[in-house]
């Protein structure tokens, strides 16, 4: 039905939880919410909260796969069936992210990006194609396939932003030769630019932020600390995160990638007005535990997936996190002792914020549109509700009068 009305429901606003409340949905815009209830038309589907939590929906700035696919494998499958595990963990919006790759197969990946928006009708929407390289520190490489890293190109990123109009957001290292004009110019076509597998000193980030490097991707992984040269410290991408008020910074909450007491740390100072989460996912979230791809299936790299992350075959590093936002609010919960208003904003409304996209999405508020999730007191989703269509129910839990 076109017309949807929530009503007992415990509404998570971004500074508090209101019991006893609605809302009421036409089309893919919220009409009204608040506490009690309002009379709705007989033509409205009409569904029982019952006690449960009522949020925001989802925002994943920085996921790469699920279910068995990877946005690298430059297709409209991938895309279509990625969209469709991550509504189930309360997505609702996602940007796509890719790795580094040759030309041709960033192309087929920027073409299956374009094909699946109109095709997308049971997942999460696409909010816009994250780029992850290959402007890159080698030294920070991570699981980046070395041979595709390489300085910013003025020809070729302008040639990339000209063939696709989906770009959003591009992480790159600050401290290379042209990064800087790089940012200057991604920053003026409205384009988000995010520091990622940097080996960057603090002066080199603090100078990035001013040319437009807004946003730190995956804090603390692939990135510098304090490093000494000849007897001298340096401050390095961390601690520039936490001196740069403005700075944006997203986390993989997964608990591993991110132990604990960091999870607390990175609170305290940077509050979640500036902290989004995110599950850098790949193409085993989702799956059962075992071996696995990252990257394009037919090139991409082996890992193996045990105690919930990717890891090297030879287990030195991790290779990818197989989380779900659904995960992360537990985790951050848990793990860090952050109420669960703070922890969805990290989820919703500061994603939107960072991506300019809180005047429509992010919270639930009149006007904007209807991304939902419905949350057991476990936090375990119930229901997704996309733009104003559920795209998820987990069977034998709501009567939809």
């Amino acid at each position: 039905m076109d017309k949807k009305y929530f009503h007992n429901a415990r509404l998570i606003y971004p500074t508090e939880i209101v019991d006893n409340s609605y809302v009421y949905v036409e089309g893919k815009q919220i009409i009204s919410c608040g506490q009690g209830g309002i009379n709705v038309s007989s033509d409205t589907l009409q569904i029982d909260v019952m006690g449960n939590y009522l949020s925001p929906g989802f925002i994943d700035l920085h996921v790469h796969g699920g279910g068995g696919h990877d946005f690298m494998d430059g297709t409209t499958e991938a895309f279509l069936k990625i969209a469709e595990t991550h509504v189930q963990f309360g997505t609702t919006g996602m940007c796509p992210t890719t790795l580094t790759a040759d030309r041709e197969n960033l192309f087929s990946v920027l073409d299956a990006y374009a094909n699946s928006l109109v095709l997308n009708k049971k997942g999460s929407t696409f909010l816009g194609m994250h780029l992850e390289g290959p402007y890159l520190a080698m030294s920070q490489r991570g699981a980046q396939d070395p041979k595709y890293i390489r300085n910013p190109d003025p020809k070729e990123y302008r040639s990339i932003l000209t063939y696709s109009a989906h770009i959003v957001r591009w992480s790159a290292a600050p401290e290379l030769p042209g990064a800087l004009e790089f940012a200057k110019y991604l920053t003026s076509k409205n384009v988000l630019v995010a520091l990622a597998h940097t080996d960057a000193i603090y002066e080199e980030v603090v100078e990035g932020f001013n040319h437009g490097f807004s946003l730190a991707t995956h804090f603390y992984s692939a990135m510098s600390g304090i490093t000494r040269k000849n007897a001298t410290r340096y401050a390095g991408v961390i601690e520039a995160g936490y001196l740069i008020d403005e700075m944006d910074v997203e986390i993989i909450a997964d608990g591993i990638h991110v132990p604990a007491p960091l999870l607390k740390l990175i609170y305290k100072i940077k509050g979640a007005d500036h902290i989004a989460l995110i599950t850098d996912s790949m193409r085993a979230a989702a799956m059962p535990e075992g071996p696995s791809i990252l990257g394009r299936k037919e090139d991409g790299l082996a890992v193996i997936v045990e105690d919930a992350v990717a890891k090297l075959p030879d287990r030195s590093a991790f290779a990818g996190s197989v989380a779900t936002m659904d995960k992360l609010l537990r985790n951050y919960i848990n793990l860090a002792d952050v109420s669960l208003t703070e922890v969805i904003k990290m989820m919703s409304l500061t994603p939107a914020r960072i991506l300019k996209i809180e005047d429509t999405k992010g919270s639930i508020s009149t006007n904007k549109d209807a991304d939902l999730v419905i949350l057991n007191n476990q936090l375990q989703v119930m229901m997704t509700i996309v733009e104003g269509d559920i795209k998820y129910q987990r069977k034998g839990i709501f009567n939809n009068e």
